[in-house]
């Protein structure tokens, strides 16, 4: 039976393998909580917020992310592309998301602000209208993906092959041109 939690605040908690499983969590707060050690299964959080969390490693299949915002959080090697995919939306702002996985998800309209995203897999996702907003895209593969209307204009160490990639109406800085043109081995100075 699922438990229900409304307008919690949890605060410098660390969370077992199991405890969370089979909960649904809405408007609540989680600061400085530790989930690195979680196997989810069946949780849903609605209209969430996790400021300084760990979520490093965590099995997050089967949970729902519905409107949740993630603030300073450390969010390595988590694959987010076996998430409910009804309603999901997210928002990041400081986060550390390297090494994790946005495959054929549809992001449509997320913020990633100020984040390291190291080798990010968003191979085959809609990233439509999606801002990146001062990240570190090092590495990160977009192969098939649709970056229509997405703004990358403050992003930086990025390569995207436009021949593999929608990038129909996207921003991108001048500086940072070099990274549409890497497969043609030529030199920007």
């Amino acid at each position: 039976m699922t438990q229900y939690f409304l307008d919690v605040e949890y605060n410098n908690h660390s969370f077992g393998e199991k405890e969370v499983n089979l909960m649904e969590f809405e408007s609540c707060v989680f600061n400085h909580c530790d989930f690195s050690q979680c196997n989810f299964i069946g949780v849903v959080f609605i209209d969430c917020t996790f400021n300084d969390c760990i979520f490093s490693g965590a099995k997050i299949n089967h949970v729902a992310l519905r409107t949740v915002f993630f603030n300073r959080c450390k969010i390595v090697d988590v694959n987010f592309a076996m998430c409910d995919k009804l309603i999901f939306e997210i928002h990041f702002k400081d986060c550390i998301l390297d090494f994790s996985k946005f495959y054929t998800l549809k992001i449509k309209g997320t913020n990633f602000v100020n984040c390291s995203m190291i080798a990010v897999d968003f191979m085959s996702t809609d990233l439509t209208e999606v801002l990146f907003d001062n990240c570190d895209l090092y590495r990160s593969e977009f192969s098939k993906a649709n970056l229509s209307k997405a703004q990358l204009k403050t992003s930086y160490n990025y390569t995207i092959d436009p021949t593999k990639t929608k990038i129909k109406k996207a921003v991108f800085s001048l500086a940072e041109v070099k990274g549409l043109l890497y497969k043609h081995d030529i030199i920007v100075t």
